[in-house]
């Protein structure tokens, strides 16, 4: 089914952060803990899943010339409504975290790009499937930072001490550098994580040249592949 390869592609293969570099913003701004980082993933996931159903709805009768403030006001619309229902149920502290970053998801590129590249030219349930892979995609490389930031720079994982409580007495076991939960810590993960992806996708790309390679051509893969692809008694 469409919808869930495109759900399954568009978490990995497709990561709006990691892979197409969207949303860089709250990926610096919102991660300094793992609590804070997941609700702002929430918030977006609840907006490009909404607004990529209601532009798939409703893109034969969008004229070309003004898609793009359609979208807008499409994404606006459904912002609103999160940042209200934010307001209503989350955390107060989370709520005060965040701030002005969840009406910044109006001008987010990761809504407006799936909006325009995909949710305009499919049908509703493969647009809701991409939504849905592209936001929870977006959700795991938050809470990664979140959780690398939040580890390295307090000693804790969602608000929650660990170096202080394998620490001897009310003293940590590890001091951490808190220079992880600001600016600069944002983008040294940010930096390590992309160096690492990069990395590991040229390495699958190079392991399966190779294995293409002595597929088609096993007998010029060196001598080894020689003296298996001669017949016995060569």
């Amino acid at each position: 089914m469409e919808a869930v390869r495109q759900f399954r592609k568009t978490i990995f293969k497709e990561n709006a952060l990691f892979v197409l570099v969207l949303g860089l913003c709250a990926s610096l701004a919102t991660t300094t803990s793992v609590k804070n980082g997941f609700f702002m993933a929430l918030a977006t996931l609840c907006v490009i899943v909404s607004a990529n159903t209601i532009v798939s709805l409703i893109r034969r009768r969008i004229p070309n010339g003004v898609r793009i403030p359609c979208f807008i006001i499409v994404i606006a619309s459904f912002v609103m409504i999160v940042d209200m229902l934010m307001n209503a149920f989350a955390p107060p502290a989370v709520v005060a975290a965040l701030g002005i970053f969840i009406p910044l998801i109006v001008v987010n590129c990761v809504p407006l790009a799936r909006a325009e590249a995909y949710a305009a030219k499919q049908n509703v349930i493969n647009s809701v499937g991409d939504g849905m892979g592209i936001g929870v995609g977006y959700m795991l490389a938050l809470v990664l930072i979140s959780a690398i930031r939040e580890f390295l720079g307090n000693g804790s994982f969602w608000e929650i001490p660990i170096t202080a409580a394998i620490g001897p007495g009310d003293k940590a076991l590890i001091k951490t550098p808190s220079a992880m939960v600001i600016g600069p810590g944002a983008f040294i993960t940010l930096g390590c994580l992309f160096a690492f992806f990069k990395w590991r996708r040229e390495r699958k790309t190079h392991a399966r040249a190779v294995l293409l390679t002595e597929t088609a051509v096993p007998w010029e893969i060196g001598p080894e592949k020689k003296r298996e692809a001669a017949p016995d008694g060569a």
